[in-house]
């Protein structure tokens, strides 16, 4: 899978970075949080302050475009995005304990 940076626009109020890209992939449309894991390398970010919003893949081509908010730090990411958004992501919201950590 291959990721290139089509745009990026500084959204400095929200601590934020949008990001349009384009990834060339071999196989079916890849996972949102593959992509994540990979844009988050090529942009040498933790994975916790890339939010994937869209992946838009035409059927039978093997080119996906998407849309992502890069954080400055987690933290402004739970701040500022919905927690549906979150949750696709698996970025955990603040407060919120692990369930699977809470029942050991």
């Amino acid at each position: 899978m291959d990721i290139d940076i089509i745009e990026e626009d500084d959204n400095p109020m929200l601590h934020r970075t949008d990001v349009r890209f384009e990834v060339v992939h071999d196989e079916a449309t890849p996972s949102r949080l593959s992509v994540r894991d990979s844009l988050a390398a090529k942009l040498n970010k933790d994975a916790e302050e890339v939010v994937v919003h869209k992946l838009d893949t035409k059927f039978g081509m093997r080119k996906t475009i998407g849309y992502a908010k890069v954080y400055d730090s987690p933290e402004d990411a739970r701040d500022v995005e919905q927690d549906h958004m979150l949750e696709r992501n698996k970025i955990v919201a603040d407060g919120e304990v692990d369930e699977e950590a809470e029942e050991a």
